[in-house]
């Protein structure tokens, strides 16, 4: 292919994108649901004006790369460190129950499979995309009620930052064990040695970066350094430890999260993302999205894996809430709130199929998981405060 066509397939994509997320929006879903329809659209399933190619492949990989780099920078780590033990017990919860639920419901579908076995990471990693948390429309719907600051809004808040942490580790494990030149061991001394190697080195970076920040403050250069340092942890993660690129990306984040000048970093993140790697990617999962392949039972099984996502998020998170204390409404709420998915799903199911643990035809359950949840989460939770008022909390 000529070299020029990337330009009209780029044009295609951001027009598309940009329009279907706008018109997404104005119907009050997530805007990354109507990039990815989108996608879906313009992909070869339906009007093929678009089809995958190496180039977009990579535009796509650093778009979900800055992606993290970006949730990293707008986690805000003294709130995760002061949350308590909670928070914590409910988004492990969050985690370990949907885990395990997507894992047996691909089992039972496809049969079960012993430990080790190919099948065997492909019905865990189904659950590791059932632990994803995506709170942007459960926030936006206690903001619009003010319900933000009060104890149900802000252990959600709290629980899902933790939730996705636990995740992307979760994430990094089972890519590791399905390494066929891997074994437990060694996926979990390289696993330690990043989070060490972050730990030590990412202490070093922020006390130089916060100097320069506050000797340049708001300036140019402070996000360029920001980017390369997310590029560099993203090639270290993965070059030298094994570990998911988007783990190095999301820790580099969370590194600049408390220097003055994080929410500058994110803007000009945010800029990039916005106007093109953001809908390359989410476009592309659209893109990579079989309906040829869509049969019956796997229509079924998509309507299991919806199933099963919601309810276990609501299982998990509200029976825990319940042994932390919480009242009977509350723990519902709680479920409730946690159960929307988003981008991180997203990341996760894309990083599945770069290594061979997810084929399209599952991001077709993905999506449709996203789309009930970003809709039902607002008007359930509408439905049980109106019905079960909460009292904010006092400063």
């Amino acid at each position: 292919m000529e070299a020029y066509y990337v330009f009209k397939d780029l044009a295609i994509i951001i027009i598309f994108a940009k329009f279907f997320g706008i018109l997404a929006r104005k119907l009050k879903a997530p805007q990354v649901v109507g990039e990815i329809i989108a996608g879906l659209l313009i992909g070869p399933s339906i009007l093929g004006l678009v089809q995958q190619s190496d180039f977009l492949l990579d535009m796509a990989e650093i778009g979900v790369v800055l992606l993290m780099f970006s949730a990293g920078l707008e986690t805000n780590l003294k709130e995760l460190l002061k949350t308590g033990p909670k928070a914590l017990l409910i988004a492990c919860a969050g985690v370990f129950v949907p885990l395990i639920g997507g894992a047996l419901l691909y089992m039972g579908f496809y049969g079960t499979a012993p430990w080790g076995s190919e099948n065997f990471y492909k019905a865990v990693f189904m659950g590791v995309i059932l632990t994803a948390t995506s709170v942007s429309i459960t926030v936006e719907t206690l903001k619009e009620m003010g319900k933000l600051k009060g104890k149900v809004g802000t252990t959600i808040l709290s629980a899902a930052i933790i939730d996705d942490v636990i995740g992307i580790i979760v994430l990094t494990f089972v890519i590791g064990f399905k390494n066929p030149d891997s074994n437990p061991g060694k996926v979990v001394l390289n696993t330690v040695l990043f989070f060490v190697f972050a730990i030590v080195v990412g202490l070093l970076i922020y006390k130089l970066i916060k100097f320069l920040d506050n000797k340049y403050p708001h300036t140019r250069r402070i996000p360029i350094i920001g980017l390369s340092l997310c590029l560099a942890f993203a090639y270290i993660a993965e070059r030298y430890f094994g570990i998911a690129d988007i783990t190095g990306a999301y820790v580099a984040g969370i590194i600049l999260c408390s220097i003055r000048d994080s929410e500058y970093i994110a803007e000009k993140m945010d800029i990039n993302s916005y106007m093109i790697f953001g809908p390359v990617f989410f476009a592309s999962i659209g893109l990579k999205t079989s309906l040829n392949s869509m049969t019956s039972s796997l229509l079924l099984f998509s309507v299991c894996f919806v199933l099963v996502g919601l309810v276990a998020k609501i299982m998990g998170c509200g029976l825990m809430s319940r042994l932390c204390g919480f009242r009977g409404m509350e723990c519902v709420k709680i479920g409730v709130g946690m159960m929307t998915r988003g981008e991180v799903a997203l990341i996760v199911a894309q990083k599945g199929l770069s290594v061979g643990l997810l084929t399209p035809e599952y991001f077709a359950s993905v999506i449709l998981l996203i789309i009930v949840s970003s809709i039902a989460t607002p008007i359930i939770l509408k439905v049980l405060y109106s019905k079960t008022p909460e009292e904010p909390v006092k400063n």
